[in-house]
């Protein structure tokens, strides 16, 4: 063996050995494994990544340790690295694990995996896969035991971290090779159903089972048929091969893809909608009779009469997959508008998406008297709603059931980006004060890193409510809401000594920087309200240094 190659073989074998000796320093192994039954031990995945110079195991990096082993000069030759290196580097880590094979330390199944720059291109190769028989036989005992006890049998909420490994269990071919699709969806449902009564949980269980079912996805199934391209740049690419065997039996597990496609329009994020979308493609492309009607008529969740209706006045139809509400005003009359609201909170009480969008045939073209919104028909429907004094009810049921954080109108971008509920709740808030807190549970729920049309709305709310007893605490929840970029004009009012209490009265016991955040629009910089307060006198000159010091006080 050359100088080149045992020199190489020893910079990587070194990566190896300190990778594995800085983990088995961790002390918690033992008790990783005891929280769950689902788990049989903590690492199942190792990366080599070798380059002449510089080894890395899975970005573990050997740069401060120059003594550890010799750095090769060179690049070596693809078939020496194959043919002679990789099995001497498999051989060595099929012995660590064996030592390790009933500990905590190793899963059931372990995966060595390498990348190598050698002097024809990068080679990457696939130089172990070991499987633990025994481990394997208890963790199948374990799933089954699990989905007898606490979901076929069990009647309490369940755990995340049992949801997390589940999921991913009864998706992994080297547990089931031959998964059971029906079965193994009616689990994830009845997780869904056990854990109902706790909505921010059930969202977290949802995520893991959305994220399990994804990688199955675009990991197992979909490379069957289609040559995938993922970058971080843009959406993943599906080119479908040529000669792809579109076989019954190869297709059989296409459920699963259309029950992740629904599961991520109804509950993932805004951005995420489009993987959904694709995967209902996907499955129409390959032959799914059920994907077509999913995408004509929706996922089929719904009654038909929930996504249907049609009279004399108005026909709406409903399209969960695309999060699309067709409505068609045939009378424009406050009724037609009563029954589209009903139509919609009804769906949305249920599980519709709630980043929705509208399309609308009407012959009214309303719109908010608020700057920078989005000319959308969602828009124009609520504002044609907003004109029917005794539908205001009824629009704000329909904002307490739509605003959700996160989620976005599917029909806004950009600076018209903004959260469902958003034009009722604008409309409602400057319309009467009996619908301030309103206004003030949605700004609780504003993700202003995404949206700004609060900025637009908070401008024309303290225009038109200026600052009183009902409408300080209101105006202050939207300046907490604002992003740097707002700008309200309510200075002058400011100049009059209550109200200016009335505004302090809002700030107190609040951190010193979201002050300065909701002074900001008012005053920008900190500089000209403390030029105010230099000229100011009396009761005005002590407010006007008590907002500076609370902008100016940090965390205890």
């Amino acid at each position: 063996m050359s100088n080149l190659v045992e020199q190489a073989t020893q910079e990587m074998t070194a990566a190896i050995e300190a990778w594995f000796a800085e983990r088995l320093k961790r002390t918690d192994l033992e008790a990783a494994v005891k929280r769950t039954t689902l788990q049989m031990g903590v690492f199942n995945d190792f990366r080599l990544d070798y380059k002449p110079g510089r080894t890395t195991a899975d970005d573990f990096h050997l740069a401060d340790a120059d003594d550890i082993a010799p750095r090769t000069p060179s690049r070596l030759d693809e078939a020496v690295v194959r043919d002679t290196i990789a099995p001497r580097l498999a051989a060595l880590v099929r012995a660590k694990l064996e030592t390790l094979a009933d500990t905590p330390f190793v899963d059931y199944r372990f995966s060595f995996r390498g990348k190598f720059q050698t002097a024809q291109g990068m080679l990457h190769l696939n130089l172990l896969e070991y499987v633990n028989a025994g481990k394997r036989t208890s963790l199948l005992e374990h799933i089954h035991s699990y989905v007898t006890q606490k979901l076929e049998h069990g009647s309490r909420p369940t755990k995340k971290l049992e949801t997390f490994f589940l999921a991913r269990h009864l998706l992994d071919p080297h547990l089931f090779p031959q998964p059971d699709i029906a079965w193994t969806i009616a689990q994830f449902e009845r997780i869904e159903q056990l854990n109902k009564s706790r909505p921010q949980a059930l969202a977290e269980h949802r995520s893991d089972i959305i994220q399990a079912v994804s990688a199955w996805a675009e990991k197992q199934f979909l490379p069957q048929f289609y040559d995938v391209q993922q970058s971080s740049y843009r959406a993943t690419e599906y080119t479908l091969k040529e000669g792809a065997a579109l076989d019954t039996q190869a297709l059989a597990p296409i459920d699963l893809l259309l029950y992740g496609a629904v599961m991520i329009l109804r509950h993932e994020p805004s951005y995420a909608k489009s993987t959904g979308v694709k995967f209902l493609d996907i499955a129409r492309e390959l032959g799914s009779e059920r994907a077509v009607r999913m995408l004509k008529e929706g996922s089929g969740t719904f009654a038909p009469d929930a996504v249907h209706l049609k009279n004399a006045q108005l026909e709406c139809r409903a399209n969960d997959v695309f999060a699309t509400i067709s409505i068609a005003i045939v009378r424009e009359e406050e009724e037609a508008y009563a029954q589209a609201l009903a139509f919609i909170t009804h769906l949305l009480n249920n599980g519709f998406p709630k980043s929705c969008q509208i399309k609308l045939k009407s012959k009214v073209k309303a719109y908010l008297p608020i700057k920078g919104l989005a000319k959308s028909d969602t828009h124009r429907f609520f504002a044609n709603a907003l004109a029917y004094p005794t539908l205001q009810p009824q629009l704000e049921a329909y904002a307490r059931a739509a605003i959700e954080q996160f989620e976005f109108y599917a029909d806004t971008e950009g600076e018209k980006n903004c959260m469902p509920g958003s034009y009722a709740t604008f409309g409602l808030g400057l319309l009467d004060a009996r619908y301030f807190p309103l206004v003030q549970h949605y700004m609780a729920n504003v993700d202003e890193e995404h949206q700004s049309v609060q900025d637009q709305f908070t401008a024309a709310f303290a225009e038109k409510h200026g600052v009183t007893r009902d409408s300080a605490p209101v105006l202050a929840a939207c300046l907490r809401a604002c992003t740097d970029n707002a700008k309200v004009k309510i200075q002058a009012e400011l100049e009059e000594v209550e109200k200016l209490e009335l505004f302090c009265q809002q700030l107190q016991g609040l951190e010193g920087y979201l002050v300065e955040h909701m002074l900001y629009p008012i005053w920008g910089k900190l500089e000209k309200l403390a030029t105010l307060a230099r000229k100011a006198q009396g009761r005005r000159k002590e407010l006007l240094l008590a907002l500076l010091e609370a902008a100016s006080k940090t965390h205890a």
